[in-house]
């Protein structure tokens, strides 16, 4: 008796087990298809971002945005693309590259998912190469694919 109580307990072990791996290898698939998506979703924005597209930047955005700043306060999608705008401006350019070891993805269950990193941006001022690295979360809203931004924190300024 006190064998067959270990061969089933040994039994029902490697069952839990090897269902648990299948699990935690969807899941980590489901999470690098996912992690890669906003990679790819990010890359695209900044490019936009980096050529001046402005119209195209829009694109990724909801119209009910809301951006967190930690030295400018809450603004909305209008005044958003305004700054963007005077930034574009400018007389000089400034560009954005994602620090990509610092990537974070995170999904949100029935929404879309977080996306947590750093990035740099840099210009050339006064014949001086000048670059910042800040902190950023963007909450990714997932409408039937169609993936935007909905809420911005960008911080560590």
């Amino acid at each position: 008796m006190k064998n067959l109580l270990l061969l089933i307990f040994s039994v029902s072990t490697c069952v839990s087990v090897t269902a648990q791996n299948q699990d935690e290898k969807a899941i980590s698939k489901t999470q690098k298809d996912l992690h890669n998506k906003i990679a790819l979703l990010d890359s695209a924005l900044f490019t936009a971002y980096n050529s001046k597209n402005l119209a195209l930047m829009k694109t990724y955005f909801t119209n009910d945005l809301e951006w967190y700043q930690d030295n400018g306060g809450l603004i909305n999608f209008d005044k958003v693309f305004i700054n963007f705008q005077s930034i574009f401006n400018r007389v000089y350019d400034l560009k954005r590259t994602l620090i990509k070891e610092s990537l974070e993805v995170h999904p949100i269950q029935g929404y879309g998912a977080i996306e947590v990193g750093k990035h740099q941006f840099s210009h050339i001022e006064n014949g001086k190469l000048e670059i910042g690295t800040f902190k950023f979360l963007m909450i990714w809203k997932n409408e039937n694919g169609n993936w935007k931004i909905s809420r911005v924190i960008s911080y560590d300024h």
